[in-house]
């Protein structure tokens, strides 16, 4: 699994958590906020959820333009709160770095074996590993990205924040050959909840949920569209989804349609765009968040 560790990024895992399935390890990209603090969000959320994630550290900056963070949007620390917060573990760990990692993880696959990756975030580790190897990368068997859309975009009127964190990156993996399946935007945006719809949880999930619906409720939207979740569950169950084979573009031109992406329908493409998703998939996301977790402080 690869994230930039905002709450719905912490929220995907938690859904991965209830279905017992455990990433073989977790690496950090900068993107919703600078990669210490991801860091320390992931440290946090090891700590106060007993995930014991295997995690690696990896970009701190994208391939070619500048930072662009989301902190103006989810706050100093990328991911917001009505009360309780994440506990605050010392970030100046040594965390092994993520391509080492990855090329090791993908090179011992035996035949038959799948390396499945989801990503979260910015593709800036996914990129790299491609630049730096490709017949490692070549191994991976199917790549889940929550990111682009397939219209509008929410960070600039053409953009979704993770294809503009990084744009350079996503043209690089979809112009890779590698199996792409894109949770877009405009699919997510379908997958809402209100704060009628939250379920019962602990104190922590409750608060870091509600600051989630907080970023719409200060918009005059009564709901929230739900992101990561939405790929988690591509992820794990892709057969409930409908995906169209398409040839998708991402615009690295500077200006203003800077990170937008495109998608032409084409049955030769390895790439697919998710058009369909389960109807009662905003309930599913939100019953993960119900369960028991016993946490760790």
């Amino acid at each position: 699994m690869d994230t930039d560790f905002g709450f719905d990024d912490l929220w995907a895992l938690l859904i991965l958590k209830t279905r017992d399935v455990a990433p073989a390890g977790v690496s950090l990209v900068a993107g919703n906020a600078p990669l210490a603090q991801v860091t320390a969000n992931a440290l946090g959320a090891n700590l106060a959820y007993g995930l014991s994630l295997p995690l690696f550290v990896g970009a701190d900056r994208p391939l070619v333009r500048e930072a662009e963070t989301a902190t103006a949007i989810l706050g100093p620390k990328g991911m917001r709160s009505l009360g309780q917060e994440l506990p605050e573990v010392p970030s100046d760990l040594d965390l092994p770095p993520v391509l080492p990692a990855l090329i090791n993880w993908l090179e011992s696959a035996r035949e038959g074996e799948t390396r499945d990756i989801l990503a979260l975030g910015p593709l800036t580790n996914i990129a790299r590993l491609i630049e730096v190897a490709p017949e490692a990368a070549a191994k991976i068997t199917r790549l889940v990205w929550m990111g682009g859309s397939n219209g509008p975009g929410n960070h600039t009127p053409h953009a979704e924040y993770n294809a503009f964190a990084d744009p350079e990156a996503v043209s690089i993996v979809a112009q890779s050959g590698l199996p792409f399946d894109v949770i877009d935007l405009t699919l997510c945006r379908k997958v809402q909840f209100t704060a009628a719809d939250c379920p019962s949880c602990d104190q922590l999930t409750a608060d870091l949920l509600g600051g989630y619906l907080q970023i719409a409720q200060e918009r005059g939207r009564e709901s929230m569209s739900i992101y990561d979740p939405v790929a988690a569950f591509a992820h794990l169950d892709p057969a409930s989804f409908v995906f169209l084979p398409a040839h998708m573009h991402v615009t690295t031109e500077r200006g203003s349609h800077y990170g937008a992406t495109h998608f032409d329908p084409t049955s030769t493409s390895r790439t697919r765009l998710a058009t369909a998703a389960p109807a009662d998939l905003s309930g599913q996301c939100l019953g993960a968040l119900s369960q028991d977790r016993n946490h760790g402080h």
